[in-house]
């Protein structure tokens, strides 16, 4: 494992950017972006235009280490070059930013209140191949719909049952039960969650880390005893489908818990721009997303 690139994740001040849209939330994200469905017909020239845009945000001057510490990248961004540098090779010896990369294959039907990661096929493949490309660590996502405790539980066992694989390949697994934020229930699934992941945690020996990535808390400062475990390297928030403004001052409300945000980061972000409206829209996003991850 890198040590350097284990020192920033540990103690560095920022936050991690998500890139990692995958098949099922690419078309939503181009939208976003100003490419509409009518504008690629093929799922090879929808990946072809999402790259150019991960790489338009990836190359601007204002994504860099000195605020974003990593950067978390689809399967297929991963095993394709940025200005002709394997991209993470480009993130950690160009921009300094540590590249994680996103394993799970999607989310199976609901069940018990939540929606577990379907089957991941060749997942030790995968881990070879990111740890051959200098790849740091891994995310997986599930979500929590509404309390359950036989739901959440499953959703528990699982991330941890496929992060001890991720532990055994030489990466850190991110995992990512999230709580969707419209929940009926998102206090009560907070607690559960916190709950079994704390039980969870105290099976780990001394010498093993994992990071976790999950919804903000409904109550301030609720995943402290998570942010302060020895098991943790760290501990992520995503937005939720909050408005990066509203998700900011959520955020900020939550000492010790750093943004991985997406859809926060690039929603002012537009392929009509010019170059210089782009990198001023992004290094605007970024500046506020630091911020927020450091008070």
């Amino acid at each position: 494992m890198n040590a350097d690139m284990f020192n920033q994740m540990a103690n560095g001040r920022g936050f991690i950017a998500a890139l990692d849209q995958s098949g099922g939330s690419t078309p939503k994200a181009l939208a976003q972006y100003g490419i509409p469905e009518s504008a690629y017909s093929t799922d090879e020239e929808m990946f072809d235009l999402v790259h150019e845009m991960r790489t338009r945000i990836m190359t601007s001057p204002g994504f860099a280490g000195d605020r974003i510490i990593g950067a978390i990248l689809f399967e297929g961004t991963m095993d394709r070059d940025i200005e002709g540098v394997p991209s993470p090779e480009y993130l950690w010896g160009i921009k300094q930013v540590v590249p994680f990369v996103k394993v799970d294959k999607g989310l199976a039907d609901p069940t018990d209140g939540v929606q577990l990661m379907k089957p991941m096929g060749d997942l030790d493949g995968l881990l070879e191949r990111a740890r051959s490309k200098g790849v740091f660590g891994t995310k997986m996502r599930s979500v929590i719909t509404v309390a359950d405790e036989t739901g959440v539980t499953a959703i528990v066992d699982q991330q941890f049952e496929i992060g001890r694989q991720i532990l055994a390949a030489g990466l850190v697994p991110i995992l990512e039960p999230e709580v969707d934020i419209t929940s009926p229930s998102k206090e009560e699934a907070e607690q559960q969650l916190r709950d079994r992941l704390l039980a969870g945690l105290e099976q780990f020996p001394d010498d093993q880390q994992i990071m976790l990535k999950l919804s903000i808390p409904s109550i301030d400062g609720f995943y402290t005893d998570l942010i302060d475990h020895p098991a943790v390297l760290r501990v992520v928030a995503l937005s939720g489908g909050y408005p990066r403004e509203e998700a900011n001052d959520r955020l900020s409300r939550n000492p010790g818990l750093i943004a991985s945000f997406s859809r926060a980061l690039i929603q002012d972000l537009s392929a009509e721009q010019s170059d210089d409206e782009f990198d001023a829209a992004l290094a605007t996003a970024i500046d506020s997303i630091y911020q927020a991850s450091i008070t």
